[in-house]
C-alpha cells in the first residue's frame, strides 16, 4: 500500500484555521490568499481520503476524522518547527531565568520548556512559579530574565530599572464554579467568594463588580495557592474568579448572566523582560512563550464565545 506524505504547508494552514476559528484569519497568518487556503483544505481531504469538515451553521466543523487529523497535524507541525529551531540554534548556550503565574505552570512548563530544552540542550533554564508582585520584583532586581504576569504593562520597580513588557493578550475574567457540585446564587445571601489570602487583581475586580451591582458578598475560603482555590471551588464552597487559562476539569467557567452575576472586565497579560537580558537564548524562549500563550488565548476565547 502506498504511503501518503502530507504537505506541511497544508497542515500549518489547517492548524492555524482551527486555532483562530477562521480560515480567512489563517490565510493572513500563513501569508496566503483565502482561496489558496481553501484549495489547501481540499488537497488535505484528498490526501487523507476522508471527509474532514461538515457544515455547522454558516461555518465549518470537524468530523471525527477531522478531529483525528487535527491532533496529528499539530504534532507534525510542532515537530517540524522544533527540528528547524534545533538546527538553527544548536550552538545556543547560557542560562535563562523564567517566572510564571500558576495559571500557566501546567501548560507552559511541559510544552514550551520541553520543546525549548530539546531544541537547545546547551541552554539551562531556571523556572519559578509565583505571584505577580514577586515575579515583577525579581525582574526589576535582575533575578529573572523573563516573567509572564498579569496586570498593567507599564510597571517600573523601586530601583528604576527598565522593564520591557510585551503585551500578549487581554482575556476576560470569568466566574469559576464546580464542575460536579450544582451551584446556584441565592440573592438573599451574601455571595461566597473563594480568594487568595493576599491582595489580588482578580479578587479586587470581583469585589468591585459586585459592589457596583449592589450584590452582597463574603469571603468563604482563602488560600495562598491557586490549587487551593481550585480545590475549594470544586468542592462547591463558593465561586472564584480567574480567566479560562489552565482550568482543571474539576471546575468550569459559568455564564454570569445565567446566574445573575455581574460581567467581569478583561485583564492584560504581558511577558516582562529585565533590562539588558536580550540574549539569543532569552529572545528565542520569549518568542515561544508568546506564541504558545497567544494560541491558547485564541482557543479558549473561541471555545467560550
Amino acid at each position: 500500500m502506498r504511503q501518503t506524505t502530507f504537505d506541511l504547508a497544508v497542515l500549518r494552514s489547517f492548524v492555524a484555521g482551527m486555532d483562530l476559528g477562521s480560515f480567512a484569519k489563517a490565510a493572513d497568518r500563513v501569508g496566503r490568499s483565502t482561496s489558496a487556503v481553501s484549495a489547501q483544505l481540499r488537497k488535505l481531504e484528498e490526501q487523507a481520503g476522508a471527509v474532514l469538515f461538515r457544515k455547522s451553521g454558516r461555518g465549518l466543523a470537524l468530523t471525527d476524522a477531522g478531529e483525528v487529523m487535527l491532533a496529528y497535524a499539530r504534532r507534525l507541525v510542532d515537530l517540524n518547527d522544533e527540528a528547524s529551531a534545533a538546527i538553527r540554534g544548536v550552538d545556543l548556550e547560557g542560562w535563562i531565568r523564567l517566572g510564571l503565574q500558576e495559571d500557566f505552570g501546567e501548560v507552559v512548563l511541559p510544552d514550551v520548556l520541553g520543546r525549548f530544552a530539546r531544541a537547545h540542550p546547551k541552554v539551562r533554564i531556571e523556572a519559578r512559579v509565583g505571584r505577580n508582585t514577586e515575579l515583577l520584583e525579581r525582574i526589576d532586581s535582575g533575578q529573572l530574565d523573563l516573567a509572564l504576569a498579569w496586570g498593567p504593562t507599564s510597571v517600573t520597580g523601586d530601583s528604576n530599572a527598565a522593564m520591557i513588557a510585551e503585551p500578549i493578550a487581554a482575556p476576560r475574567m470569568r466566574w469559576i464554579a464546580s464542575s460536579a457540585v450544582p451551584w446556584h446564587f441565592d440573592a438573599d445571601e451574601p455571595l461566597p467568594l473563594i480568594a487568595f489570602d493576599r491582595p489580588c487583581l482578580f479578587n479586587s475586580a470581583a469585589a468591585a463588580a459586585l459592589d457596583r451591582a449592589g450584590i452582597k458578598w463574603r469571603v468563604a475560603f482563602t488560600s495562598p495557592s491557586l490549587s487551593g482555590l481550585w480545590a475549594a471551588a470544586a468542592a462547591g464552597l463558593g465561586v472564584t474568579v480567574r480567566t479560562s487559562y489552565g482550568l482543571p476539569a474539576t471546575v468550569r467557567a459559568i455564564d454570569a448572566s445565567e446566574f445573575g452575576l455581574p460581567a467581569l472586565p478583561s485583564i492584560p497579560l504581558a511577558l516582562h523582560r529585565a533590562a539588558g537580558s536580550a540574549s539569543p537564548p532569552v529572545e528565542r524562549l520569549a518568542a515561544l512563550v508568546v506564541a504558545s500563550v497567544r494560541e491558547a488565548h485564541v482557543s479558549s476565547e473561541t471555545a467560550l464565545a
